[in-house]
């Protein structure tokens, strides 16, 4: 079993800030694949379903931020789970917007919640890092996180949730590179069989020579002309 784990903050008025891509991440997840609805348990929502024939857990915690782990900390103990059987969704700044990228363990990289979880369960977790961009300076950094994407994101945005949501039964399965491979297709989808392709200018056609029909006599006369 798998727990896969979403970060934001709690909230309608948090909902659609860059900070909660991991939230959103999961709310995609549970609705294209027929998840239940989302209960109350272990400091955060949950919803209990299956990747085909394996089961999975998917948690927000609704502890803020800065507290994730204490609810992924509940929840490891409840279901009787190691490190290595959870994976985090979240935002990343050192990611441009739409990039995505798999990792499992190391460091928190200054993210609140993947500090907390640290704090509760070690960093031998798998994550899901979600590119959102960087604002350019660390002092913008809060401002930048805490704000409701851009209408200029939403194109993208859509591309990578619908991407996660179909590479989602094959994370599951440790499977990250056909995960990634789902992700892709979405953000980055190759070109229909249907699309004309340039072509080059041909050259134009080389005159045929025009046919002498004259006779011997008439070409020895024109020559003395």
């Amino acid at each position: 079993m798998k727990l896969i784990v979403g970060l934001g903050n709690p909230g309608a008025k948090y909902a659609g800030h860059r900070h909660n891509i991991g939230f959103m991440a999961l709310d995609r997840i549970a609705e294209e694949h027929g998840f239940p609805a989302w209960r109350s348990k272990h400091q955060g929502s949950v919803s209990e379903g299956r990747f085909g024939s394996d089961r999975a857990v998917l948690l927000k915690p609704e502890t803020f931020m800065n507290k994730s782990g204490d609810s992924v900390g509940a929840a490891m103990r409840y279901y009787k789970l190691d490190p290595e059987d959870m994976i985090v969704f979240h935002d990343e700044l050192d990611l441009a917007p739409g990039k995505v990228r798999c990792k499992m363990g190391g460091g928190h990289a200054g993210h609140n919640g993947l500090r907390s979880i640290h704090a509760h369960i070690g960093d031998n977790y798998g994550r899901v890092r979600m590119g959102i961009g960087h604002p350019g300076h660390k002092d913008r950094v809060a401002g930048y996180v805490l704000h409701d994407f851009g209408k200029a994101d939403q194109d993208w945005l859509e591309d990578v949730l619908r991407g996660c949501a179909d590479g989602a039964e094959a994370l599951a399965r440790a499977d990250t590179g056909r995960f990634m491979n789902a992700v892709a297709l979405r953000v980055a989808p190759p070109r229909s069989s249907t699309t004309k392709a340039e072509t080059k200018a041909k050259p134009a056609p080389t005159p045929e020579p025009a046919v002498d029909d004259r006779s011997a006599l008439q070409k020895l006369m024109d020559k003395f002309k």
